[in-house]
């Protein structure tokens, strides 16, 4: 009965895998820089010819609030963010520096996730800066926004060997050796 119960007990064994080389801070923070200047050149192109046509100040925020200018370039900065990063999966700078946004669990990302991510979660790092800096010490290199939305920024074709743990139950293997009862 002893090498029955054995014999039934799952084994685990150690093999190695590839799995997605996480994004660290410096490249994210290249992306986001080039993000910045693309949307810098988008602002001052489009956004700034028309304010100064309409005669409405850039620079003269009202007290504690923000300048239209500012509310306006802030709304085109969350707007590029949310569907660049829905229909892509990453923005022109993580395009360029070869990484994009996934959902933890593999599945694809919804609205709810990227505007939770891209929307909220940006908007606070944004205001706060400090978020960004949980790259440095989180696992997977999450920051606060990536948390929020229960998503990862990978390398696209870079990938790390690591051990995991499978875990093979005996009845499941006697059934595919023996298949006749």
């Amino acid at each position: 009965m002893t090498n029955e119960l054995l014999d039934t007990q799952p084994t685990v064994r150690l093999e190695q895998a590839l799995v997605p080389k996480y994004a660290g801070f410096w490249i994210r923070l290249w992306a986001f820089l080039i993000d910045m200047l693309i949307l810098s050149a988008i602002s001052g192109i489009f956004v700034k010819p028309v304010f100064r046509v309409l005669d409405i100040a850039i620079t003269k925020p009202s007290a504690f609030l923000f300048s239209p200018y500012k509310v306006t370039a802030l709304v085109l900065l969350l707007l590029y963010f949310i569907v660049m990063t829905k229909i892509a999966g990453q923005t022109v700078g993580k395009m360029i520096m070869g990484i994009r946004v996934t959902k933890t669990n593999g599945e694809k990302l919804s609205w709810g996730s990227v505007i939770f991510r891209e929307g909220f979660g940006r908007f606070i790092s944004q205001m706060l800066w400090i978020p960004y800096l949980l790259v440095l010490f989180l696992p997977q290199k999450k920051t606060l926004h990536d948390v929020f939305a229960d998503t990862v920024v990978v390398h696209e074709r870079t990938f790390e060997r690591k051990e995991v743990q499978k875990v093979i139950h005996p009845e499941h293997h006697q059934l595919h050796e023996d298949p006749t009862v």
